[in-house]
């Protein structure tokens, strides 16, 4: 018996005791090649030395200081190599606790910037269905995951939902990538008309769609089309890197690789690579103008934001990745696409291999040539989990993949550290997993 919550009441989880690079080891002894990072958190793996004597040093300093009260050393190094970071005129940070926290003051934020500049009928906002940007009210409110947004439907922000960029299901054949890349960018100047321009605050979107649908890289030009459609309207561009970003697609930043520089971006999980839990809002110069010439106090806060101990994991995550790990995301990943398509190419029930950098996802369909998806009621995701794991590989398989029930993917997101001969593993293992479950 627990006295957890967990997430799932009858769940029987093996107990994790230890880690060391890509593996987590449970209290049997039991080796599990970590095939997603968790959450794609784990970039730097298991037992990184150097994230450890940060932490250790920072802990014997100061573990803990109120931001009402004081900043610190610490918080102030990692503003500042972000803000060296972002491309663009994002030289402002604030530092919270995670994903959903980042997401929910990026939110109000935005909302806080109309008011200051005496826009006050901005009060909704656009995002993409089968979209996901957090579990609290706010970002559960503008996310398009339907499944995790029903029970509480009463509950949630005012928003709007467009079409993802998703070529694999949506693209006409006689279009081309970048006609249908437009088309579907064009939807947000369609919906803002529908709605009044005057009356959005923001466009919320993850520059690759993480675990509701499964690693979808949009198309060129694109966001670049999304950037003059917010313009044009004076819309804010709401980018959400929470899973996609700090590395993970190869670029520090994913907004990098669309030629655009977004208003906000909100940034978790890899930021300080699991070793404590962290997230951050990057905000544009005319936001932060705004705010500090007009009330000068953003409305919002929490108790663990800038926490010393975070922002030292933060920063030493930082001096790893660019000591050399970073430079490798794209080669580590062009290898893992190569292994995925060599053994699941011509595999009957899967449908595609998307992503970037060590953020791939796989679609499985029950007819390849149809694009038909498995049944809804068979909980094919639950399967290739708990067939994973008796395999020794933890992966992140999902359901809804399409529109919230139809549809099954499998997310990989390893930690960058990993080296090919561990992906060959990683391969082997899902390809028994597989295996296992079609048979």
């Amino acid at each position: 018996m627990t006295h957890i919550l967990q997430r799932h009441c009858h769940a029987k989880l093996p107990f994790v005791t230890s880690g060391e690079g890509v593996y987590l080891i449970d209290s049997e002894g039991k080796r599990y090649l970590d095939g997603c990072g968790g959450a794609a958190v784990s970039c730097l793996g298991h037992k990184h030395r150097d994230v450890l004597d940060a932490i250790q040093t920072q802990l014997h300093a100061i573990p803990y200081a109120h931001t009402g009260f004081f900043t610190s050393p610490v918080a102030e190094e990692l503003a500042d190599r972000l803000a060296d970071k972002a491309p663009g005129p994002l030289n402002h940070v604030y530092l919270v606790s995670g994903g959903s926290e980042a997401v929910e003051s990026a939110l109000k934020m935005a909302r806080q910037y109309f008011i200051e500049t005496g826009e006050l009928t901005r009060t909704r906002y656009i995002a993409r269905r089968q979209s996901y940007h957090g579990n609290t009210l706010g970002a559960l409110g503008v996310g398009g995951n339907m499944w995790r947004k029903e029970p509480f439907a009463p509950l949630l922000v005012n928003s709007d939902l467009i079409a993802p960029c998703y070529a694999y299901r949506d693209k006409k054949d006689d279009e081309t990538h970048f006609e249908y890349g437009q088309r579907v960018a064009n939807e947000l100047e369609e919906r803002l008309l529908a709605v009044g321009p005057e009356t959005v605050i923001a466009f919320v979107a993850e520059p690759v769609v993480g675990a509701t649908a499964g690693a979808l890289v949009a198309e060129q030009g694109y966001f670049k089309r999304v950037r003059e459609i917010c313009d044009k309207y004076g819309v804010l561009l709401i980018l959400d890197e929470v899973m996609c970003g700090s590395g993970r697609t190869g670029t520090y930043f994913a907004y990098e690789q669309e030629g655009i520089v977004p208003d906000l971006v909100t940034m978790a999980k890899g930021l300080a690579a699991g070793y404590q839990p962290i997230g951050a809002v990057m905000l544009h110069d005319k936001i932060y103008d705004a705010i500090s010439r007009g009330s000068g106090y953003f409305q919002h806060g929490h108790t663990f934001m800038a926490h010393p101990l975070a922002c030292a994991a933060a920063c030493a995550t930082l001096d790893a990745l660019d000591a050399g790990v970073l430079s490798q995301v794209t080669e580590r990943g062009n290898y893992l696409v190569k292994q995925l398509s060599t053994t699941f190419g011509d595999h009957p029930f899967v449908g595609d291999i998307r992503g970037r950098g060590l953020f791939l996802g796989i679609e499985l369909v029950e007819d390849k040539n149809t694009k038909q998806p498995f049944s809804p009621t068979r909980p094919l995701h639950a399967e290739v989990k708990k067939t994973a794991m008796q395999e020794g590989l933890m992966c992140y398989p999902m359901g809804g993949t399409i529109d919230g029930k139809q549809g099954h993917h499998i997310l990989l997101a390893p930690p960058f550290i990993i080296s090919e001969q561990e992906i060959d593993q990683l391969v082997s293992k899902l390809s028994r997993t597989l295996d296992n479950v079609f048979s």
